[in-house]
């Protein structure tokens, strides 16, 4: 990845461009463009570590991994290196993208009845909570692997602004401590757990300082010896014992053996762009590929981003889409997942006839529009964004689950541990914890990647990459991304407008129309409801991250107002 280097004189002329470029766009805002590099990330802390990188030098990737391992020290309820997740890659030498595949696996000793009980019935928090709800845990090894072939840095250099951060530690803002308060319940049910965030017999609260020495002593393992840090010696052993002491099956064997996966993206066009997404196991590549392709003929001209009828159209192509992720997809070394088939246009053209204008679809009587073969994760994923002044960028998402994950650290080793074994299909035609139904191809397998809705996205105009995005929220996830793409690029709202912008989302069963709550008049809601949705408001959901890279390499990007993150650059 080469540097691209401006001269201070063109750096001003370029600068007075912008301005001038979009001074007459009443929407945009132009006092936040940067040339040198640009970061959106869930979190002030890892965004100011990862911009530290960037100004001394580092590429978007070694930015990448200083920010995925502040996270983890900082953003507690989903940062993690006792998780997994996706990255997506613009290499700017080679001019191409690249997907990461760092998702858990099940143990080699999980079984697909392990979470029912002699009746078949599913034993309540099972996949939920503790050590028997943990896949395999792969950001570590994601993150190496990203280094490897992309960093340009010393690894434990990337490393060392989070174990300085765990080891002094920081003090706990507002934000923190709201999510310490509601959760402070489902943390004091381990000891190990208790011991890390509460103090004299409380939860940790504002102001009071979050010191993880534990934490930072597994970090400096990893950055002294790299993988061996963590999936063999000390931090296995940790891991391993927590295992036995709490009923889980993770082995010694599944940590040596765990591999992330380099895959092909999923790629489509959406009106002149093309966008690139993550394929399976995820299922945000696919579904954001349905939506947008179904929604691509319809003409926006006389919609707005809250219009009833735009909202209804939108509602019904996200109910075909999530039909199809019900029944076909997973993890592709396990299942053949019909990535080809479900956004070919002639099949896309099949389900866009479905939709009316007028009334909606019943979802009871809506399946997947192409023959069965033979499914989410919490809202306390994370996602960030960086770009280099090279060109290089990353999207990258990553989750430990439900917020906080199993609820359990590994003792003496101070990380969270993942409950993503949620994520598979404990029992077909039950819905997971976030609603979703899932069948045989997402059933659980030994070493199987769990489906996952996580959609790390990179939109490309022509040969430059454009918009960087991506979210948390679980199955909302892919419904937040497609929002934003369409409401830059249809509706032409600026990033901070995008990221604002009230959400709404259906994903088949339930069959419902979820509204942010306060977000729409009641003239909108009752226009809906006259269309035939079921309607159910709910609090304010995902993060969106998003950067934007112009033409003349100047860069912008915004962070979600509904968390506490923040965008910064240089």
């Amino acid at each position: 990845m080469k540097r691209f280097v401006l001269s201070r004189r063109w750096r001003i002329l370029l600068s007075i461009v912008a301005v001038l470029q979009f001074a007459a766009c009443d929407s945009v805002t132009v006092e936040k463009y940067h040339y040198n590099g640009i970061i959106a990330t869930a979190s002030p802390i890892a965004t100011d570590i990862g911009l530290n990188i960037l100004r001394d030098g580092g590429n978007a990737v070694d930015a990448a991994v200083a920010v995925g391992c502040a996270l983890a020290v900082c953003y507690p309820e989903a940062g993690n290196i006792g998780g997994g997740g996706f990255a997506l890659i613009y290499d700017a030498d080679l001019g191409n993208i690249t997907a990461l595949d760092f998702r858990e696996t099940a143990p080699a000793s999980a079984s697909r009845k392990m979470y029912l009980d002699s009746r078949g019935e599913v034993i309540a928090s099972s996949s939920l909570l503790g050590a028997g709800a943990a896949g395999v845990p792969g950001t570590v090894a994601g993150l190496f692997e990203m280094w490897k072939k992309y960093g340009s840095m010393d690894w434990y250099r990337l490393l060392e602004p989070a174990i300085k951060l765990a080891d002094t530690g920081f003090i706990l803002d507002a934000y923190l401590t709201n999510k310490f308060a509601e959760y402070a319940k489902d943390l004091s049910i381990f000891p190990e757990t208790k011991k890390v965030f509460f103090k004299n017999g409380a939860v940790l609260g504002q102001g009071d300082r979050l010191v993880q020495t534990d934490l930072a002593m597994t970090l400096e393992r990893i950055g002294l010896d790299g993988l061996d840090g963590f999936y063999s010696g000390t931090t296995a052993d940790m891991i391993v014992q927590s295992m036995q002491n709490n009923g889980g099956l993770i082995s010694y064997e599944d940590l040596a053996g765990y591999r992330p996966l380099w895959r092909e993206p999923v790629h489509f066009t959406f009106d002149s762009l093309d966008v690139y997404s993550m394929p399976p196991p995820s299922s945000g590549g696919v579904i954001l590929g349905e939506i947008l392709k179904i929604l691509e003929p319809f003409n926006f001209i006389k919609y707005t981003p809250s219009h009833p009828e735009y909202m209804h159209i939108f509602a019904e192509a996200c109910r075909l889409a999530y039909a199809d992720r019900a029944v076909h997809l997973g993890d592709p070394d396990f299942t053949v997942n019909p990535v080809l088939e479900l956004l070919d246009p002639q099949y896309l053209e099949s389900r866009r006839a479905l939709i009316n204008l007028q009334s909606t679809a019943n979802s009871s009587e809506i399946g997947s529009g192409l023959p069965e073969k033979s499914v989410v994760e919490s809202e306390s994923t994370t996602h960030f964004c960086i770009a280099d002044k090279s060109g290089n960028v990353v999207s990258l998402t990553y989750t430990i689950n439900a917020s906080f994950g199993s609820k359990l650290v590994v003792d003496s080793a101070g990380f969270l541990l993942n409950n993503e074994m949620d994520d598979f299909s404990i029992k077909p035609g039950v819905p997971n914890m976030y609603g979703l139904i899932g069948g045989k191809a997402n059933e659980i397998e030994p070493g199987k990647r769990m489906l996952s809705s996580m959609s790390p996205t990179i939109v490309m105009n022509g040969d430059r990459p454009l918009l960087a995005l991506g979210a948390p929220g679980g199955s909302k996830i892919i419904t937040t991304v497609a929002q934003a793409i369409i409401n830059f690029t249809r509706f032409g709202m600026n990033l901070q407008k995008v990221v604002e912008h009230p959400r709404f989302h259906h994903q088949w069963l339930p069959d419902t129309l979820y509204l942010e709550v306060g977000g729409f008049d009641i003239n909108i809601k009752q226009d809906l409801i006259s269309r035939g949705h079921l309607i159910k408001e709910r609090e304010p959901y995902s993060d969106l991250q998003i950067i934007y890279i112009g033409s003349n390499r100047l860069m912008m990007g915004a962070s979600d107002p509904r968390k506490d993150g923040k965008t910064a650059g240089y």
